[in-house]
Parts: structure tokens; C-alpha cells; sequence
């Protein structure tokens, strides 16, 4: 109670303060500290910076975002909203193209959150038939449908208490996303046959390659479901916009090659030749991490020494042609050649013209635009097509 009092005289209610004893009766003391001057000012300014961490997130990341191999801040900066999300038992959805590492974050959260200990199931939705899809999410009872032979809990039965893990969400067909919209609001599932609903406690992170905005738009999304899934949207990186990550990615890649041929008829030890390192580097990655992995693993298999050379990796390198506009939204990867790539499609146009006319100059300046043949002629020869004067 002195202490209190003490306290209480030198902060909001300024008061004298007496005390008593046999020897000295009645006598003023006083302390020679002011609590309000010499204290509160620090403890303020430590509570702002406390509040100001809060609100900024952590600053590292757990040991449970360890397996996500990164050094761009692009990377990182998703890595410290996964964190927060995963502290909040909220939905997630995880936006990015396809190897991009949706599956990696969605297993980090899971071990970051409350649910770590509990079940942990992944679903890809584009592998289900879209007339199972309600029966492998939501369970059926025996005779619901023909070959319905015994009953069946589904996923979401399954994941009772945890996490269910919907991997390509934007597969799913209308009426099982009706389904599953129900299922996240009413936090129940009816089974097929079943006209009781079965309560279940699970939380969702669904993740898709597809543009779910665009999707909605089309209408082969429904717009309802894209919100309740998107409480904690995270929105991947390609590989080739991850400034120097492809490097680290090599190293661990190679490393955990080299760790599972280890002991194995004929096993070397693969080092990547700066050539090669070069030429890994400056590809577009369109299939991103998985493609990395998959093409680093095949031409250390097919390389004939301990080193990995250029004609190896050339070799491994898989070219899938892109669907539709190749030429249109092409990455600025090592090497891009603006000018270059102009000339490619000018000359397609120009000897398609041709041809199409029979090499009839002015017929094929008039397909293309042009004012008059001279004009095409300057191209053939800007463009060092061959003459295809007749």
C-alpha cells in the first residue's frame, strides 16, 4: 500500500506525503524521483514501438516457412503474411501459376496455426471427376448413387478439427461449389443420400493456378464462394520474377540430388559448370520451381562426367510451345531482345504475304499494308528474306 501511494503522489494526483513514527512523530518526506517525467515517457514510446511491430508483422520467419527456399523480397514479403494469416483461424486462398509452391505454403500455415496437431488433407479438385466431386468432398451412404456399394465420410468428414487443403479450387463444377459454399458457412456437410447435415469444424485453404477474378467474371465461378474463400488471399511469384532465387534454388536442388543418388551403382558427385548455371538462369521457367527441379534433376542424370555441362542442361531443357500469342507477354528474362524479336514476326508476316500471293509483290503489300511494293521491298531487305521476285 506505500508503494501504491507513492505512486499515485508522484504521477496523476500530485500530493504531499507525511509519515509517522514514534522517534520522529509527524514529519513531510519526499522521494527524489518524478515517476510521470522519468518513467511514462519511456513505457509510451517502448508501447508505440510494441504496437507499430504488431501492426508490421514479424520480421522473420518461423521454422515452419523454413522449406520455402528464398531470398527476393517478393518471396519474403508473402512469407510474412502467410505468418499472420496463419494465426487467424481464417479461410485462405493461394493465387499463383502452376509450381509456383501453393502446396508448400498451404502445409507452412497448416504448422503454423492452432491446427498443427490435427488432420491435414489435400484434395486436387482438377483430378476428380466432375461427377464424383460431391461424393469425395462431402461423403455419401451406401445406395446414393449406383455403385454407391458402402458409405463414405469425405474429405471434409476427414478433416474434422483441421485443415483441408483444396488444391485447384477453380476446378471444381457449379453445383459442388454450392456445396462447399454451404459447407464454409454453415460449417456442416450433408452426405449424398443423407438428409441430416453433419456438423464439422475445418478450416479451408484453396489455391488455384486460374485467374478466379476472370473466372467469376465468366461465370464459372461463383462470386459468393471466391469471397469466403479469399479472407487471407496470397498471391505467389513466378519463378522469373524472383530476382536470384533461381541460384539458391540450384544449389539446394543439387544438393538434395547429389544427397539421394549418394550410395547408388555408378552415383558421382554433379557440380553445375558456370555455362550451365547461365543458361539455367536466363530461362523463362513457365512451369516455375517444379520445372527448375525436373530439368536440374534430368540433366544431372544425363550428364556423362561429375560436371554438369551446357549441352546437358540444353538437353534437359523441355520447350513447350505457349498457347496461343506467343510473341505477346513474353518475360524479360536474360537476354531479351526487343528488336530482335519484331524482326521474327515482321518476317512471318512478310513470307506468309508472299506466299499467300505468289510472290506477287504488290498483292502481298496490299495484304500486308502497305502504300505500294517499294515499301515491301525495303522489308524483304531490311528483313534479309531471300528475293522472291518472279
Amino acid at each position: 500500500m506505500v508503494a501504491i501511494w507513492i505512486m499515485l503522489a508522484k504521477t496523476r494526483f500530485p500530493a504531499k506525503l507525511i509519515q509517522t513514527s514514534r522517534e520522529g512523530g509527524l514529519e513531510s518526506v519526499d522521494f527524489s524521483f518524478d515517476l510521470a517525467s522519468d518513467f511514462l515517457p519511456e513505457y509510451l514510446q517502448r508501447s508505440g514501438e510494441r504496437i507499430e511491430r504488431l501492426a508490421q508483422g514479424p520480421k522473420e520467419s518461423t521454422p515452419h516457412f523454413n522449406k520455402i527456399v528464398h531470398g527476393s523480397s517478393s518471396v519474403k514479403k508473402q512469407i510474412l503474411l502467410a505468418q499472420r494469416i496463419a494465426a487467424h483461424d481464417v479461410s485462405v486462398l493461394i493465387l499463383g501459376e502452376t509450381g509456383t509452391g501453393k502446396e508448400l505454403f498451404a502445409e507452412a500455415i497448416r504448422a503454423a496455426s492452432d491446427r498443427a496437431d490435427k488432420p491435414f488433407i489435400t484434395v486436387n479438385c482438377g483430378a476428380i471427376a466432375p461427377e464424383l466431386a460431391n461424393s469425395e468432398l462431402f461423403g455419401h451412404v451406401r445406395g446414393a448413387f449406383t455403385g454407391a456399394v458402402g458409405s463414405r465420410k469425405g474429405h471434409f468428414q476427414e478433416a474434422n478439427g483441421g485443415t483441408l487443403f483444396l488444391d485447384e479450387v477453380g476446378d471444381l463444377p457449379l453445383d459442388s461449389q454450392v456445396r462447399l459454399l454451404r459447407a464454409i458457412q454453415a460449417k456442416e456437410v450433408t452426405p449424398l443420400g443423407e438428409s441430416k447435415a453433419v456438423k464439422v469444424d475445418v478450416r479451408i485453404i484453396a489455391a488455384t493456378h486460374r485467374d478466379l477474378a476472370a473466372e467469376v467474371s465468366n461465370g464459372r465461378f461463383r462470386e459468393d464462394l471466391f469471397h469466403r474463400l479469399a479472407v487471407g488471399i496470397l498471391r505467389l511469384p513466378p519463378l522469373r520474377e524472383r530476382e536470384g532465387d533461381v541460384d539458391l534454388l540450384l544449389d539446394t536442388f543439387l544438393a538434395q540430388i547429389n544427397a539421394d543418388a549418394r550410395g547408388k551403382p555408378e552415383a558421382q558427385e554433379k557440380k553445375l559448370s558456370v555455362s550451365a548455371r547461365k543458361i539455367l538462369n536466363s530461362h523463362a521457367w513457365p512451369g516455375n520451381v517444379r520445372e527448375l527441379y525436373h530439368t536440374l534433376l534430368r540433366a544431372s542424370i544425363w550428364s556423362l562426367g561429375p560436371e554438369i555441362l551446357p549441352g546437358d542442361v540444353e538437353s534437359a531443357l523441355l520447350q513447350i510451345p505457349q498457347k496461343g500469342d506467343a510473341v505477346l507477354g513474353r518475360p524479360f528474362t536474360q537476354g531479351f531482345d526487343l528488336e530482335g524479336l519484331l524482326n521474327e514476326v515482321s518476317r512471318d508476316y512478310v513470307t506468309r504475304a508472299l506466299k499467300q500471293t505468289g510472290n506477287r509483290k504488290t498483292a502481298a503489300a496490299t495484304l500486308l499494308g502497305f502504300s505500294n511494293h517499294q515499301t515491301l521491298g525495303n522489308w524483304i531487305k531490311k528483313l534479309g528474306i531471300e528475293n522472291h521476285d518472279t
